[in-house]
């Protein structure tokens, strides 16, 4: 039985987001909210055109009750994902107009999960790394001085790597979007290198994990969504590891879920905009109502808006 015609079973548990992981969401921001439009394709680029976008009502999400896992079924998973692009970046920091790349990967998968293509950057990022992004990605200054090679020309060779994918037909899969992709386009501008605009399409597997398993208790991280989803991640924050336990994760999720996500790359596209902002919605009406009146979400999918 092929990759693509496999049966799964996955168990659903019963928040629609989690506190302790809210940092992959949105974060504070002191100006009014900014709602992201949607995607414009750059000039001689034909646009995506507009769609009736699927939102899946938390009704029809399968729940357990009383601790009881619920048994779902699945049909052949969506075709789109049988051909990925996978991206991720390790970085200095988490601020995306401030931090810069430390590591890259870009692969392309199979069917099956396996990379076909994979290429992997370190980066000297010309200014020093903390000591905390360290502790989580293992790349020191003196290491990144000694071993990668300049900013300016990892960046451009990552915005180009990623353009032919695009042009040759991959959907884009990257875990948390708006901060790798809004990162690079900051980056990008840093050193003078022409940014992707409105990359599409992308498949974030955080933004569509969350919409149709929204009540599954604990953590949405890379790691958490792994170990759920039957993904092995032996080597969390190398880049190379996270961007294909994150094009794998997207294939389960494909899998479990193969009715709601039968749709198209543009549908598919549309459907994560609108769905990330309702996910938005929910955690600024929580935290308004739990910690603070006015709070206020910082949207944009897959990329963040400049702050005005």
């Amino acid at each position: 039985m092929t990759e693509s015609s496999r049966t799964d079973v996955v168990f659903v548990e019963v928040p629609l987001f989690d506190l302790a992981d809210a940092e992959l969401v949105v974060e504070a921001a002191a100006a009014a909210p900014v709602v992201a439009a949607a995607p414009v394709a750059p000039p001689g680029v034909m646009s995506a055109p507009s769609v009736a976008v699927p939102i899946v009502e938390a009704e029809a999400v399968p729940m357990a009750f009383e601790g009881a896992p619920v048994a779902v079924e699945t049909r052949p998973r969506p075709a789109w994902a049988d051909r990925l692009a996978v991206f991720d970046l390790e970085t200095t920091g988490i601020d995306v107009e401030t931090s810069r790349v430390v590591t890259a990967n870009i692969s392309l998968l199979d069917a099956a999960g396996e990379p076909v293509r994979r290429r992997d950057w370190l980066a000297d990022p010309g200014v020093p790394i903390p000591e905390q992004a360290t502790a989580v990605h293992g790349i020191t200054t003196a290491h990144a001085r000694a071993e990668g090679r300049p900013a300016a020309e990892v960046v451009a060779e990552i915005v180009t790597e990623l353009r032919r994918a695009l042009d040759d037909g991959y959907a884009l899969v990257v875990y948390n979007a708006p901060y790798d992709l809004s990162l690079l386009h900051h980056e990008s501008l840093r050193h003078g290198v022409l940014p992707l605009v409105a990359p599409f399409p992308v498949i974030d597997p955080l933004v569509i994990d969350k919409q149709l398993d929204r009540y599954r208790k604990g953590k949405r991280t890379l790691e958490a969504s792994s170990a759920h989803y039957g993904v092995t991640l032996t080597d969390a924050h190398d880049a190379g590891a996270d961007a294909i336990a994150a094009g794998r994760v997207a294939q389960a999720i494909a899998s479990a879920f193969p009715a709601e996500l039968d749709l198209d790359l543009v549908q598919l596209h549309a459907a994560q905009h609108a769905w990330h902002d309702a996910q938005c919605d929910s955690f600024e009406d929580y935290m308004r109502r739990v910690r603070d009146p006015q709070f206020t979400a910082r949207r944009g999918w897959p990329e963040v808006p400049p702050r005005p």
